[in-house]
């Protein structure tokens, strides 16, 4: 897999065997497999690459995962 996660270069993610992705569209991966513990930690890594900004929510994140949003600093 390519992400092009806003880095200045692409970056390349091996699946590992078992281990299948499916892309809806340009935003949304789901990844499936056998073993329930190596698709969460296949995830977890995918995750990693770019977490979730809490200013914006701006990142990979899960499909049921709420972001709560710090507030800015007002002058």
């Amino acid at each position: 897999l390519v992400f092009l996660l806003g880095f200045s270069n692409p970056i390349n993610f091996k699946l590992p065997e078992g281990i299948t992705a499916i892309v809806d569209g340009q935003t949304k991966l789901t990844i499936k497999g056998i073993d329930k513990q190596k698709v969460g930690q296949i995830s977890a890594e995918i995750r990693n690459l770019r977490r979730p900004d809490p200013y914006k929510g701006k990142g990979v994140r899960y499909s049921d995962e709420v972001i709560i949003l710090k507030e800015t600093k007002k002058k």
